[in-house]
């Protein structure tokens, strides 16, 4: 407990420094491409008029893992004195918060709207209110679905480097959730963003709690 919040403003400074920094840079940079070039429309009114309503379930998943998931670990490791289940929902937990945080301050000030399921005629895939809070943080780019499940999977897969099971399918969780959200609440650009930003934040964050998995194993 000491760890995560001792690492939390660190870890967040983090997320913005360095090599890390482009790499936001990048996720800014390919939204302006799929947007001008007209991919984001096309996949969407693609996505419409394929068979792909088991995906709506994805909002709701990705929406309760992060809530339950970490807590869960958590109270399991105290419970079961497993140290080892303590540390991981520690990490997922910092990495949902620091994942809800950064995507939502990016929402708040690029007003993204979002798709409109019941009209396929008009593109309205260009559609940014920049300032701030001009279209509220529920809606828009990045998607934080997207943004806390590649975080929560990141700092998972950073933490078990070893495990070729968690490498396949903690990421196929995290591509259902972005994926999914992409094809009815959110354009494929915030899915596009919101890997790339939560990955960045996920490897911090896995990065800052590796050391104290180590050391149990001394």
């Amino acid at each position: 407990m000491q760890h995560f919040f001792r690492s939390l403003l660190p870890n967040l400074i983090a997320c913005f420094s360095g090599r890390n920094l482009l790499w936001h840079g990048v996720a800014i940079l390919g939204t302006f491409v799929i947007v001008m070039s007209g991919f984001d429309w096309w996949y969407f009114v693609t996505a419409q008029s394929l068979p792909v309503q088991f995906l709506f379930s994805s909002a709701v998943i990705g929406g309760l893992v992060p809530m339950f998931l970490p807590l869960g670990l958590i109270v399991f490791g105290l419970l079961r004195k497993n140290k080892a289940r303590e540390i991981v929902g520690w990490a997922l937990l910092q990495a949902t918060i620091l994942g809800s945080l950064i995507s939502s301050t990016y929402k708040a000030f690029t007003g993204r709207i979002q798709p409109n399921l019941s009209n396929t005629l008009i593109d309205s895939s260009h559609g940014f209110q920049f300032g701030f809070w001009e279209h509220g943080i529920f809606w828009g780019w990045p998607s934080s679905h997207t943004t806390i499940a590649f975080a929560m999977v990141m700092a998972f897969v950073t933490l078990f480097p070893g495990s070729k099971k968690v490498r396949v399918l903690a990421p196929a969780y995290a591509f259902y959730i972005g994926i999914g959200i992409s094809t009815n609440i959110h354009w494929f650009s915030e899915f596009f963003a919101g890997a790339i930003i939560g990955t960045v934040i996920g490897v911090v964050v896995g990065k800052s709690f590796q050391s104290l998995l180590k050391n149990l194993s001394r």
